[in-house]
This record gives structure tokens, sequence and C-alpha cells, in this order.
């Protein structure tokens, strides 16, 4: 199928795109295009308007201020699988980024796109989740930050209004003591996971704290597990495994039954806390 007809302008800035947005409110971002482009060709998407942010060089920075570490909204995939400062300041963005997709289309897809589409079996969301990141957004009313664990909304859906644009992620520089942990489980390396865990956590004297498990896969967005985190921090295992049953509500689908993602979820639990609970 081709898409169906659309205006398309070029932003020449941030405020230029903010007023674009704001002046067709179907309008659709284009920067990397590679979940909007399938769409628009099965006309999944029909907007009025494309507004390509490509040429606003400020959201491709990578830069370390006031303890966080921000990344751009334009960053590609495959730039922040080879930067150092993602690997020594965002080490579990860099455990998560080889498992999206493949290595074309990481060449392209940006950091911002897969947070602004907030596919509920991507990685990216669950690794914000887990870091307790904030996404920088600006719109008609200026800018602002909003933190993950209230952006994602629901399936596809995030705190992103029809005049928004996501600029930035910024990821808090970890502590001494930090520990991450990144699993998934996939039919093939690149398709979509059938569950996904991101976690993160501190260690003092052996012990785990401030445990955030971020599951993606297993329902319409990405999920944390309360009850599994606090069952963790008391180093019972077993415990925060039995506890997900309350924190998750998984799908099922051609590919996994809910029973199957559910035991899954466990799988990638244990494997997850070992990771934390081992030297950096």
């Amino acid at each position: 199928m081709k898409p169906a007809p659309f205006a398309y302008a070029k932003a020449r800035s941030l405020d230029h795109t903010v007023a674009l947005l704001d002046g067709a409110p179907d309008a659709r971002v284009l920067a990397g295009g590679q979940s909007l482009v399938p769409a628009l060709n099965m006309r999944l998407s029909t907007p009025s308007l494309l507004v390509d942010i490509n040429g606003l060089r400020e959201l491709c920075e990578i830069s370390r201020r006031d303890g966080h570490l921000s990344i751009g909204a334009l960053v590609r995939h495959a730039q922040a699988e080879r930067d150092s400062a993602i690997a020594q300041f965002a080490p579990l963005l860099a455990r998560a980024i080889p498992h999206i997709a493949h290595p074309a289309i990481r060449n392209r897809g940006t950091i911002g796109g897969s947070i602004a589409l907030a596919d509920p079996a991507a990685e990216l969301p669950a690794c914000l989740l887990a870091l307790g990141a904030e996404i920088e957004v600006t719109g008609h009313t200026g800018p602002r930050a909003v933190a993950a664990d209230d952006f994602f909304k629901g399936l596809f859906e995030t705190a992103l209004g029809s005049s928004d644009v996501l600029t930035a992620i910024r990821v808090p520089v970890p502590r001494s003591g930090a520990r991450f942990g990144f699993a998934e489980l996939a039919r093939r390396h690149g398709d979509y996971a059938l569950v996904g865990l991101a976690g993160a956590a501190t260690t003092d004297n052996g012990r785990l704290g401030d445990v955030r498990l971020a599951f993606f896969g297993v329902g319409d967005r990405a999920t944390r597990a309360r009850r599994s985190e606090a069952a963790l921090e008391t180093g019972d295992l077993n415990a925060a495994i039995a506890a997900l049953q309350h924190d998750l509500s998984p799908h099922a689908d051609v590919h996994a039954s809910a029973a199957t993602r559910r035991h899954l979820a466990g799988v990638l639990l244990r494997r997850v806390a070992a990771q934390l609970d081992s030297a950096p």
C-alpha cells in the first residue's frame, strides 16, 4: 500500500516545530521514521502533515550536566550504542540497545522516536522506568520535564500533547554501588521480545536497595513490578517471583499465552536478580 496524501514541512527550529504542530493537531513528527513510515504505508496513520525535525542539530547532542546524562531525541540507536558516555554513565541503556531490532534499523531509528512511540514491547521505555529517568518535552507553553513513571499512559499513549515535541531524555548518573540488569526473551534476536526486564538497584553491605524492575511485553505499556521490587529488597527472590502474580497481567496472543509470559517473567527475574547481585 501507499500512504494517504499528506503535506510535508521541514522544521527550521524547535519553536517552528511547535508552531507547525499547533496548526495541525493530527500532524506527526518525522525523525528516524522506522515505525512511522510503515504505519503510513499501511494507512494505520493518516496525518495531514509530516513535520521533519532531522535538521534540528541541537537534538543530536549527548552531554553530562547537573548529575544527569542528557541524550537528545535525534540521537540514533547506533550512535548511542557506540557512545562512551552512555557506556559509562547509562550502562543499562548500553546493555539494552543492541537488542533493539537490527543494525539497519538502529542506524536510522532514534532514541526519542522509540520513547514517543511507547510500544509496549520496546526496550527503552522500560529502561527509563528502571532508571527513574525524565523526558524533556517542549510545547506551546514552553519546556517541561516529565518523570518516566508519569510519561507512559497506555498502548502507544504518552503524556505528549498534540503540539509537544520530545527533545531529550535525562538519565541520573549512577551513584556508588549502583547495579543494573537487563534480559529479554524473543523468538529471534532483533524480534520484539515476548517478555523483557530492565532492572536497577543499589547495594549496601551486600543488600539490594532502591530496586526498580520494569517489565515490557507483558501489558499495554512498560510496567513497574512494585511488589516484586519490595520482596527483592528483603533478599527473598522466591517471594519476588511469586509477587509477579499480582504485579503483572500479561496478555495472550498468537506468540504466547498469558501463563507462558508470566512464567518467562519469573525466569527473567532470576537472571536480572543475579546481575544486580554481581559486581559491576
